[in-house]
């Protein structure tokens, strides 16, 4: 039971990440109180990845290492 429900959190924060770096290319959705609350949850996870990894070429990749992470440590749990 608690496996499915840290599972639950790890999908909901995924998809949050997911949000959060397609709203950063839209205008409109970045000066949203939606994005206001997304950003105070996601980006306190990106800060630790953006310090270590740098953008490449003016893309920030750090979105797609976090859901990597989460991945992980949802297949570390499943076992």
């Amino acid at each position: 039971m608690i496996i499915k429900i840290v599972h639950l959190i790890l999908e909901l924060l995924m998809i949050m990440v997911f949000v959060h770096a397609i709203g950063s290319w839209i205008p409109s959705i970045r000066e949203s109180r939606f994005y206001e609350v997304l950003d105070r949850i996601v980006e306190p996870m990106l800060r630790p990845i953006r310090q270590v990894v740098p953008s490449l070429g003016g893309v920030d990749i750090s979105p797609m290492i976090l859901i990597f992470i989460l991945l992980l440590i949802d297949r570390i749990i499943a076992r």
